[in-house]
């Protein structure tokens, strides 16, 4: 079921609003950058991503083949959100950061269900040999 989420960074200078199906698959990544800072999304579409305060806070950092821009606060480092801009069917979309959730239960993000998905070797469609460290 579609509902509203708050969230923020650390330090809270990072904002947002998403509508997000936590009944829908989450993700986890095993690529070098989710697998760092533990980034664990919910997909959802840009209509459905509101960033209410902090865009000047915000610093962007791209790596690899730069299809992605993953978001930072600048000033306590969290990771609210990201956005894949080169995805099957071209449309964009935002990666929140359930870590940043402010009001989704723990009840809720227990039953969210999880993909697994093998970033490392560009083969998202693809489960890693091993996950449960992810």
């Amino acid at each position: 079921m579609l509902k509203t989420y708050t969230g923020c960074c650390h330090c809270g200078a990072i904002r947002f609003e998403a509508d997000i199906d936590l009944t829908l698959s989450t993700y986890r990544c095993n690529c070098s950058i989710c697998r760092r800072n533990r980034f664990w999304p919910a997909i959802v579409s840009p209509d459905r991503f509101r960033l209410l305060a902090g865009e000047g806070e915000l610093t962007k950092y791209r790596f690899n083949t730069l299809r992605n821009s993953h978001h930072f606060c600048r000033t306590c480092g969290v990771r609210p959100f990201g956005v894949g801009n080169n995805v099957p069917g071209g449309e964009r979309i935002y990666g929140i950061n359930l870590g940043c959730l402010e009001d989704a239960t723990p009840e809720e993000l227990d039953a969210a269900p999880v993909v697994f998905v093998d970033g490392a070797h560009d083969r998202w469609q693809e489960t890693p040999s091993f996950t449960r460290y992810l």
